[in-house]
């Protein structure tokens, strides 16, 4: 049933800066602190919110008109929202989908994410642009009682995603097989049922669609946690080694993952691929640096291209850091660029089939442009086999 606004405020937006917005209340009740971003997709707020890269955010969809086609467990892509809350402009309504399972204010409630609605977000937007990703405090109260100077003191208490290690918050508790495949008419998900490349997975916060991809490329997939070693992986005996996507700054991840990464690099000749995250950890691997950008890159229309070949794709991205091209040492190559900022978006060993891009090759949401990189991947696993 779609909601109705109500005279009196039942949720309240706090910004660092003193700025308060007022709106509606939907999902849980409560206060959550976090940093917010903007999301530019028009579909898959499902999707988003499931994402392990939004741990510590809260996130404004720029789309009006967020709820309408309602929920389906298909749509996770881990098992629990991982967004800290939801900003949107109109009442989310009564879903119209034959997918729909459940509606999403039902959906938010029961998994305790705090939203907000009746909101300008493009003048939130535009503040997000011009001052950075700003620190937030986020409160629902049904009965609108709002202490407003705690709440902006709490979003200016909160520490920040520079430093963070959420990876360790977000990545899986032990190793487990997978095999599941990209979703297909008419069957849906279906299983892997023939051996494939061994691959080991990094999970720092890895989306269910980046490993169906994997599958559906001919992979075997064993998802290893966060804090894998070096031997944890090479007692595996893969054909290839992936790294993730996941939240947080990846200099602080990298404390541990990097050193796992060379020694896979020293004592490996396995091919490597990384998404979002994972090419994070493998530019500070070989050598690059990565910095805090100013409201970072969220949304499914993001033109990136590729150095080598002169295509364009267009990509879904969620990224707070990224990787400082200029550190890139001799024998990596910048393979990829945004074309909105002059970004770096990939990178290659110029000698090895190493490699990662920054964007989501998996989408959901988003263009399926750039699938071919799962089956470059394979490939370059089968001619190492040759």
């Amino acid at each position: 049933m779609s909601m109705t606004q109500p005279q009196k405020p039942t949720a309240c937006l706090a910004l660092a800066d003193g700025t308060v917005f007022y709106g509606f209340g939907f999902g849980a009740t409560g206060e959550t602190q976090a940093e917010l971003c903007f999301n530019t997709a028009m579909t898959g707020y499902q999707e988003i919110m499931t994402d392990p890269s939004y741990a510590g955010q809260i996130v404004t969809f720029t789309f009006p008109h967020i709820g309408n086609t309602g929920i389906t467990p298909e749509d996770d892509e881990t098992g629990d929202p991982v967004a800290a809350g939801m900003v949107v402009k109109w009442d989310p309504t009564e879903p119209s989908n034959w997918r729909a399972s459940g509606e999403l204010t039902d959906w938010l409630a029961a998994r305790g994410r705090i939203c907000i609605g009746g909101v300008d977000t493009r003048r939130l937007t535009r503040a997000i642009r011009q001052q950075g990703a700003p620190h937030v405090a986020l409160a629902h109260d049904p009965d609108g009682n709002f202490d407003v100077e705690a709440l902006v003191a709490s979003a200016r208490a909160f520490s920040g995603l520079e430093g963070l290690d959420l990876a360790k918050t977000v990545t899986c508790a032990q190793s487990y097989k997978w095999g599941e495949m990209r979703w297909a008419w008419p069957d849906g998900y279906t299983k892997r049922d023939t051996p494939g490349h061994k691959v080991v997975a990094i999970d720092y916060g890895a989306k269910r669609n980046i490993l169906r991809c994997l599958a559906s490329a001919g992979c075997d997939v064993t998802v290893l946690p966060a804090t894998a070693t070096s031997e944890d992986v090479l007692a595996l005996n893969p054909d290839g080694v992936f790294l993730s996507n996941g939240p947080g700054d990846p200099a602080a991840t990298g404390e541990y993952a990097v050193p796992m990464i060379k020694e896979i690099l020293e004592n490996s000749d396995v091919p490597v691929f990384g998404i979002c995250l994972g090419h994070q950890m493998l530019a500070l691997a070989l050598g690059a640096k990565t910095i805090k950008m100013n409201h970072g890159h969220h949304g499914a229309n993001h033109p990136v291209k590729d150095n080598e070949t002169g295509k364009v794709e267009i990509t879904s991205m969620n990224h707070g850091f990224t990787v400082d091209s200029q550190t890139l040492p001799d024998g990596v190559l910048e393979t990829h660029v945004s074309l909105f900022d002059g970004s770096n978006c990939g990178i290659r060993m110029a000698d090895r089939p190493v490699f990662s891009v920054q964007y989501h090759p998996e989408a959901s949401p988003g263009p399926q442009d750039s699938y071919y990189l799962f089956e470059r991947f394979a490939d370059a696993i089968s001619a190492r086999a040759s």
